[in-house]
Parts: C-alpha cells; structure tokens; sequence
C-alpha cells in the first residue's frame, strides 16, 4: 500500500518551513515582490481614477469660463496634469507676447513645444514605478522556476541518500519546489494585468491631454490673428 503524505505536512507554511534555504529566500523575495506589487497596482489605480475625473470636470469648467486668466488664476494651482499643461501654455504665451511685435509663427511652436514637453512631463511622474511592474511580471516566474529546480535538485539528493522512492520520501520535496513556482505565479500574474491595464489608462490620459492641448493652442493661435502686440 503507497503512503500518503500528511496533509499538514503540504499546507502553505509547512512548506515553507521545511524548505531548504535557498527556496526560503526565493519563497519571500517573490513574496515581498507581490506585496511590493499590490502596492503599487492599488496606489496608481486609485490616483488615476481620481486625475481623470477631476480633469474632466477641470476641463468641462475651463471651457465654460470666459476669462482664461481670471480662471487660472483661481485654479492654476491645482495639482493635476490639465493644470499643469494649461499652466504651460499662458506661460509661454504671455513671454512670447511680451515684445512690441510678435513672432506669431514662433509663438505658435514654442506654445506647442512647451505644452508637449509638459504633457510629457506629467505621463513620466504618472508613470513612475510602473516599470516596476514589468519587471515583476516578467521575472518573478523564472525565479520561482529557479526555487522549483533547486528544490527538485535537493528532492533527488534525499532519494539517492535514502534509496527510497516512496511518495511519502518524494512528495514534500517535490512539493515545497513547485510551491516556489506558484508564488512566482502569483507575484506575476497581477503584475502583468496592472501593467497593462494602467498602461492603457496612461495612453488614454495622454490622448486626452493632447486633445485639450491641440485645443487650446488654437485657442491662442486664434488670438495670435488678432494686433496682439497691443497689448498690456
């Protein structure tokens, strides 16, 4: 009659505890990297779920106003990507239209430049840590594989030692290697969904941004018709 493993000897940290030292420290690497991971998914999911609904109203208000200085001055300081390229854009144009005559086709390209440069700006401090995640999801199995093959290796040596090949001889070895490769599963998988999923969001952002700064800098570019060196 084939023996049994006990089950208490399979559960997650009879395994762990049983494992060599190495698969240990493979075991709570990946560990720390999942928790590292959940971190980062729950921190940016909830920080751009919250920038795009506050620029939508950011924007929806903006448009509405019909005093753009007056509008930013009240809120331009809002720590929002919208702000920030709009922030970008009335800098440049009030340096640009500062002279008594106005280069209107250099207006124009530097209004673009600086608002690109700032929608750029934005999406990289947005997009902070999220390489993190990539990593995760694409290492984080092979080091598990690493702890499964060590473990195995290890599985062997205690076979050949005892010259047994019962499964209660093989299986917690066998076990604890393989438990290695799920939490490096475990650790990727959630990464790679997050990362492209925030991915697709920052991608979404970007073009909206770049709608309402194509925009805006009609807007401004409508105004650059007018005898702007007139002004104050």
């Amino acid at each position: 009659m084939t023996v049994q493993p006990s089950t208490d000897l399979m559960s997650p940290l009879a395994l762990f505890l049983q494992a060599d030292a190495v698969v240990k420290i493979v075991m709570i690497g990946l560990l720390a990297a999942s928790i590292w991971t959940w971190a980062i998914i729950l921190t940016h999911s909830a920080r751009l779920k919250r920038i795009n609904k506050q620029s939508a109203s950011f924007e929806r208000d903006f448009w509405a106003a019909s005093d753009i200085d007056a509008f930013h001055s009240k809120r331009g300081d809002e720590q929002l990507p919208i702000a920030m390229v709009l922030g970008a854009g009335l800098d440049e144009w009030r340096r640009s239209t500062r002279a008594a005559v106005v280069d209107r086709s250099g207006t124009r390209e530097r209004l673009a430049s600086r608002m690109n440069a700032a929608v750029a700006a934005e999406l990289d401090r947005l997009g902070d840590r999220l390489n993190i995640l990539a990593t995760v999801g694409s290492v984080a199995p092979f080091v598990g594989l690493f702890g499964t093959v060590w473990g195995i290796m290890r599985s062997f040596t205690a076979i050949a030692g005892s010259n047994n090949t019962s499964l209660a001889v093989v299986a917690p070895g066998i076990a604890e290697a393989l438990f290695a490769t799920a939490i490096g599963l475990f650790a990727a998988i959630p990464a790679v969904i997050a990362y492209n999923r925030l991915s697709h969001g920052l991608d979404r952002l970007e073009a909206s941004l770049g709608r309402f700064s194509d925009r805006f800098h009609a807007t401004l570019s409508r105004e650059l018709e007018v005898d702007v060196g007139t002004r104050s």
